[in-house]
């Protein structure tokens, strides 16, 4: 019998991505920030989630992608990592999928840069590969630009 995993999945341009979905805690649109002094260009800013203050990374720049072009806005997926909430900035959300365990490889060569060290490995669909984002990575960021 195989095992089955849950996914949260979302896109970057034309690459689709996934998380857990128990390390999602919600996702929605795109909400003003305020931006903070010093930090690198990864930290969009903090969001006020219902009185709880949120960093959001921007995850285009955090995996070496160009920036989302101007007038598109994100959509937030907001995650816990290590005790923390944080909002992770994204094209658009995707649709919580099931995926075999016998479709899960490790990380193709062909991913380099950043992207190689974020992503744990892939699922092959359909019609597009799945690839599997290691969060507890992508949040570790550096806050402050050195």
């Amino acid at each position: 019998m195989t095992s089955e995993r849950q996914l949260c999945t979302f896109f970057l341009g034309k690459y689709c991505f996934g998380i857990d979905v128990l390390d999602v805690q919600e996702v929605f649109r795109y909400q003003e920030m305020t931006s903070v002094p010093l930090a690198s260009d990864e930290i969009t800013g903090l969001i006020n989630l219902r009185g709880q203050v949120i960093m959001a990374i921007n995850l285009r720049l955090r995996l070496g992608m160009d920036a989302l072009p101007e007038g598109q806005t994100s959509m937030n997926v907001v995650v816990r990592a290590q005790g923390d909430v944080i909002s992770l900035l994204v094209d658009r959300i995707g649709d919580v999928l099931e995926a075999s365990e016998d479709t899960y490889e490790d990380a193709p060569d062909t991913i380099q840069g950043v992207m190689r060290e974020l992503v744990r490995g892939v699922y092959k669909l359909e019609n597009r590969l799945l690839l599997i984002l290691d969060i507890k990575k992508v949040v570790q960021c550096e806050t402050v630009a050195a």
